[in-house]
C-alpha cells in the first residue's frame, strides 16, 4: 500500500414457509420466471424478492443483558453470534441461540498514552475480511484494540493518533486499518499476521502480552469539524468520511489522500453512514433524511429520502440488496425501497415498519427528576443482517444522554 499524506438456526423462520406468508409456489415461480427470459442464474432476483419480502415477515426475539448501557456498534461474527460495544466501554459476545453473553477484557493502553475527556465508550466493531481479527475500542477511548478471532485473544493496543474518541473503524483488507476521530483525524494502521503468535504467549501473572503498536500516517481531514463515520468501497479502493459538520469526504486509500469534499444539503445530526458494494452508492443519516449520494455523479443535489419520523433523527443505516433499513431514534425501523423509490407498504398501503421492544433502562434518581413522565423509546444505534441477509440484528437504548438503559433484538 502507498502512503502519503498531503492534503436460523430456528426452523420457524424459514422465510419461504407459508405460515408467513410467503409460499414455496411462488418462490419457484419467481426462479422459472427468471430462467425463462434467457437468464441463467435467478440468485439476483431471488435476493431482491427476498429482501423485499423479509422486512413484512420479521418476528422480534429480544435479549436481556444486565444493566449495561446503550449498544453504539455491533457486529455478526458467525450464524449464531454477535459482538457488540457500548456507552459503558463494555465489548460483549452475544450468542443469539442460548443468550449467553461473554464480557471481553478491555486492554488497557500504556503509560505514554493520554486518555480522552469524558470517554464515552465503544463507537465502533469492525472485523477485517477473513474473519480473523476484530478491531475496536480500547480503555481509553482514543486507542484502538485488536483481538484475534474467534479466541478474542489479544493482539495490540493502538495508540498516540488520536486526542479526542474514535468514532469509526474500518478494515482495508486483512492487514490495514483505518481509525477515525472527534478530533477530524484518519489514522493507518499496520496489524502483521505474525502478531497473532505473541497474544497467545503468557506473563508470569498469566495475563496474555500484546503489542503497543503507532500508527503508519495520520491526518487531518480537511473541512472536516469531528469524524463521525467511516464506510469503505473495496473494489474502488476508496473510502467515504461524514463528519458532524455535513460535510462528505471522498479517501483515497491507496495514497492515502483526499479526493474531494462535498457539502450535504440536510446538515442537522450526520451521524451514520453505509455503502452499497453493488450500488456503489453511500447512504447518509442526518435528522430527518437519508442522503443517497454517488460519487461518480456529479449531480449538486444526490436524491433524498425522508424519515416517517423526523422529531428523533436516523441513528443507523444499512443496505439488504435494494432495500435500505433505517433505524430511528423513536424506536421503529423502517425500510425503504430503491427500485420503487417508496418506503415498502403493508397491504392497507401504510408504511411497513418494526417497532422495537421496551428493553432495559434504569429508574435512577436522574430519571425521577428528569424524565418520569415522559417516554423515551430506544434510539437503534446499530443494526446489520447476517450473511444470508434472513435475520436482523438491532440494539441500542434511550436516545436522551441522561438515562442509562438498553436494548438489543433478533429479527428473524
Amino acid at each position: 500500500m502507498k502512503t502519503g499524506c498531503n492534503q436460523r438456526h430456528y426452523d420457524e423462520g424459514d422465510i419461504f414457509s407459508t405460515d408467513r406468508g410467503i409460499t414455496t409456489q411462488a418462490f419457484l415461480y419467481t426462479q422459472q420466471r427468471q430462467y425463462g427470459i434467457h437468464k441463467p442464474n435467478p440468485k439476483p432476483l431471488v435476493a431482491d424478492f427476498a429482501s423485499q419480502q423479509i422486512p413484512m415477515v420479521l418476528k422480534e426475539r429480544e435479549y436481556t443483558l444486565g444493566t449495561i448501557n446503550k449498544i453504539f456498534a455491533s457486529k455478526w461474527l458467525n450464524e449464531r453470534q454477535v459482538v457488540f460495544g457500548t456507552k459503558c466501554n463494555q465489548l460483549i459476545a452475544l450468542d443469539l441461540l442460548n443468550s449467553q453473553l461473554t464480557r471481553i477484557p478491555t486492554l488497557k493502553s500504556s503509560e505514554d498514552s493520554i486518555p480522552a475527556d469524558c470517554p464515552c465508550g465503544i463507537h465502533s466493531v469492525a472485523v477485517n475480511p477473513s474473519r480473523t481479527l476484530l478491531a475496536t475500542g480500547a480503555s481509553n477511548t482514543n486507542d484502538i484494540a485488536v483481538y484475534k478471532l474467534p479466541t478474542f485473544d489479544p493482539v495490540c493496543v493502538g495508540e498516540n493518533a488520536h486526542d479526542d474518541w474514535i468514532f469509526d473503524l474500518v478494515w482495508v483488507d486483512d492487514e490495514f486499518l483505518i481509525s477515525g476521530s472527534r478530533d477530524s483525524r484518519l489514522a493507518l494502521w499496520k496489524i502483521d499476521s505474525a502478531e497473532d503468535d505473541k497474544s497467545s504467549r503468557m506473563t508470569n501473572l498469566f495475563i496474555p502480552e500484546y503489542d503497543i503498536k503507532k500508527p503508519l500516517e495520520i491526518c487531518d481531514v480537511p473541512k472536516a469539524q469531528k469524524v463521525r463515520a467511516l464506510a469503505y468501497h473495496v473494489n474502488r479502493k476508496e473510502l467515504g468520511i461524514l463528519s458532524l459538520n455535513a460535510y462528505f469526504h471522498l479517501w483515497d486509500v491507496e495514497t492515502f489522500q483526499l479526493i474531494n469534499s462535498r457539502r450535504l444539503s440536510h446538515y442537522k445530526e450526520c451521524v451514520c453512514m453505509t455503502v452499497s458494494e453493488e450500488k456503489k452508492l453511500y447512504a447518509i443519516g442526518s435528522q430527518s433524511h437519508v442522503t443517497l449520494l454517488d460519487p461518480r455523479s456529479p449531480v449538486a443535489n444526490p436524491q433524498t429520502v425522508p424519515s416517517k419520523h423526523r422529531d428523533r433523527g436516523i441513528r443507523s443505516v444499512c443496505f439488504n440488496s435494494d432495500i435500505i433499513s433505517i433505524g430511528t431514534g423513536i424506536g421503529y425501523m423502517l425500510f425503504y425501497d430503491l427500485r420503487a423509490n417508496k418506503y415498502l407498504e403493508h397491504g392497507c398501503k401504510h408504511s411497513l415498519s418494526l417497532n422495537v421492544s421496551k428493553g432495559w433502562l434504569r429508574l435512577d434518581d436522574n430519571f425521577r427528576d428528569f424524565f418520569i413522565d415522559q417516554e423515551y423509546p430506544n434510539a437503534i444505534y446499530t443494526h446489520s443482517y447476517d450473511e444470508s441477509g434472513t435475520r436482523l440484528f438491532a440494539a441500542g437504548g434511550p436516545l436522551p444522554a441522561g438515562l442509562w438503559g438498553n436494548y438489543a433484538g433478533m429479527w428473524y
